[in-house]
């Protein structure tokens, strides 16, 4: 196959940043996706829809010039309340609640301690239809950082779907076969997004010949048996699994440092490494569904009415953004894909 249309797929799982760095990141996104969920954890957490909504105005005035659009969150801590989840329930512009446990990456330190007190805003969100988003690892700094997600899955993802089942929540990036397995034997009300590093990468090459900072990323890189797990998710035609970059834009000299931030940048060339991924998997019939309808399913949005083209071309991914004076090193800069995106 040398030539692929699809509709216009949606990124539900995205980080869009603030100041300078939310101009480069929305022009980046908008080539390659119709829709977003916009991650919540800024410098100030986005905690209201009244921020929310003007949060997404933000975006939608440096998106003006296109039909992207941003699908808002709020950031769950221990003020969360009632109210505040029936005026998510009644509003068009937030789409779901994301849950940090305290401290597990970047912006999260307002997050959530004490899982078992947060029971009560579950109990509602269940009961209005409100999606949870979990950043499923453990906060417990004993455990090593290469279990903490399924330290998640056994200590707390476990019990909140066992007590409610009706809940729907989306398992976010992940990172092991365990939470591969947890989502196939759950019901359809629990979802997963999966990203591009997560099914090319593995810890080799993070920590192999030298460390890798531009390939750091929480949930950090696993196994390669854990990077085979989600490969074969994603392509596996199943609706629990689809499409979300977590694509997250640093500057570089945050990233080169003697304690590097945790992200990495896709927005770029997400859709081109997707179409490598499932070309190798010999499933490119499968990409439209898992980039463009699974996740439009699970948020209850009509499929996008606009299309993409992607080409069998060499394209090779730029060295570095610049942003003033400083830079963006996005994912596997300055190296060719096989894929790239053509206009239509």
């Amino acid at each position: 196959m040398s030539e692929l249309i699809i509709t216009k797929p949606d990124d539900m799982h995205l980080h869009l940043r603030e100041g300078a760095m939310l101009k480069y990141a929305c022009k980046d996104t908008e080539k390659q996706f119709a829709r977003a969920i916009v991650m919540p954890n800024l410098k100030v957490p986005i905690t209201s829809v009244n921020q929310a909504e003007n949060y997404y105005q933000d975006i939608k005035k440096i998106n003006r010039d296109s039909n992207f659009e941003p699908l808002m969150t709020l950031f769950f801590t221990n003020a969360l309340d009632r109210d505040e989840i029936r005026k998510v329930s009644d509003s068009s512009v937030v789409h779901g609640i994301k849950l940090y446990p305290s401290g597990v990456t970047t912006n999260s330190d307002n997050g959530i301690n004490t899982i078992e007190n947060c029971f009560n805003i579950f109990e509602l969100m269940q009961e209005c239809e409100v999606p949870l988003l979990i950043h499923g690892e453990s906060n417990d700094k004993s455990v090593d950082i290469f279990d903490r997600e399924k330290v998640f899955i056994d200590r707390h993802l476990s019990g909140i779907h066992s007590k409610f089942p009706e809940l729907r929540i989306v398992f976010e990036h992940i990172s092991t076969k365990e939470a591969v397995d947890f989502v196939i034997g759950t019901n359809n009300k629990v979802n997963a997004t999966i990203t591009p590093q997560h099914m090319l990468l593995d810890r080799n090459d993070l920590l192999s010949d030298g460390i890798k900072p531009h390939h750091y990323c929480l949930p950090i890189l696993k196994r390669s048996e854990d990077r085979l797990a989600i490969i074969k998710a994603a392509v596996s035609g199943s609706k629990n699994f689809f499409l979300g970059t977590d694509s997250a834009p640093h500057l570089r000299h945050q990233k080169e440092s003697s304690c590097g931030c945790a992200g990495i940048y896709s927005a770029v060339c997400a859709m081109e490494l997707y179409a490598s991924i499932f070309e190798a998997e010999n499933a490119l019939d499968k990409l439209e569904n898992f980039s463009s309808k699974f996740g439009a399913d699970f948020y209850k949005l009509p499929y996008n009415k606009l299309k993409i083209k992607l080409i069998k071309q060499e394209y090779q991914v730029p060295r570095k953004i610049n942003i003033g004076t400083e830079e963006i090193i996005p994912l596997f800069a300055g190296e060719t894909l096989s894929w790239q995106l053509s206009e239509i």
